[in-house]
């Protein structure tokens, strides 16, 4: 951490896009006008998947809209402040154009890294832990390059239609999540299985669209940063202690 600039902030799920224009427009300035305040302060900011309901590449196309916060990430990167972007199962397919026109850093699966002295483990989430057999198998399917290959010989309007079509429904049918409980919670037991064979003073992830702090041991917790689309909520460390926030603009 550099200077005066001692805080990291952390944030997942915004799913621009859902569940149309105007909710979704709403949601895209709050995040925003967030991502302005946190600016003063901020070292560094890692954004942990799913910032997109959907994200596809094409060589010479991307998904129209979003320009209030793709512009705010380059403005952040063009000062300085390092964003890292990570693959969500939403916007898996977030390739070049992101890192060229943002300078955003790119992250697919988990990442580790040192804070101030503190080790921290961080993913999206998705496919991590015991079960989901049936997801894990079409996540692989999906990252994989020949299905992105096959994926980009559709057109635009027909791929990225169908792809919002299907998210949406998705969502529909998920309802709003809660906590399942320390022993049914896949990512927490991921973390567990992960602390018996190394010490992490923090594991942060996405995906589950809940607000969870839970300790896993004396000096290890694990977080969840819940979600921008009925929590608003973030992570922040100050150079000691990692807390989650709620944003509230005034």
């Amino acid at each position: 951490m550099q200077g005066n600039k001692k805080h990291i902030y952390f944030a997942s799920d915004v799913h621009l896009g859902l569940p149309d224009f105007k909710r979704s427009l709403e949601r895209e300035k709050l995040f925003v006008a967030w991502l302005d305040t946190i600016k003063k302060d901020a070292a560094e900011i890692y954004l942990l998947g799913d910032i997109f309901d959907f994200w596809f590449e094409y060589s010479k196309v991307v998904p129209r809209g979003f320009t209030r916060f793709l512009g705010k990430i380059a403005e952040l990167t063009d000062n300085g402040i390092p964003v890292h972007f990570f693959r969500g199962n939403h916007d898996m397919w977030a390739f070049d154009y992101l890192r060229q026109e943002t300078g955003c850093i790119l992250h697919s699966g988990h990442f580790t890294t040192v804070l101030n002295g503190k080790k921290f483990y961080m993913a999206h989430g998705d496919g991590l832990g015991p079960g989901d057999y049936s997801y894990k198998f079409l996540r692989f399917i999906f990252r994989a390059s020949l299905s992105h290959w096959l994926f980009a010989r559709i057109h635009p309007n027909l791929g990225v239609g169908f792809a919002n079509f299907w998210s949406h429904k998705s969502r529909k049918l998920q309802g709003v999540p809660s906590f399942q409980g320390e022993e049914k919670e896949w990512l927490v037991l991921h973390a567990k299985k992960i602390l018996e064979k190394e010490h992490f003073d923090y594991f942060v992830f996405g995906h589950r669209h809940i607000v969870v702090e839970l300790p896993l041991s004396e000096k290890s917790t694990y977080f969840n940063l819940g979600d921008w689309i009925n929590n608003f909520t973030f992570g922040v460390f100050d150079g000691e202690k990692f807390t989650l926030q709620k944003f509230c603009e005034k």
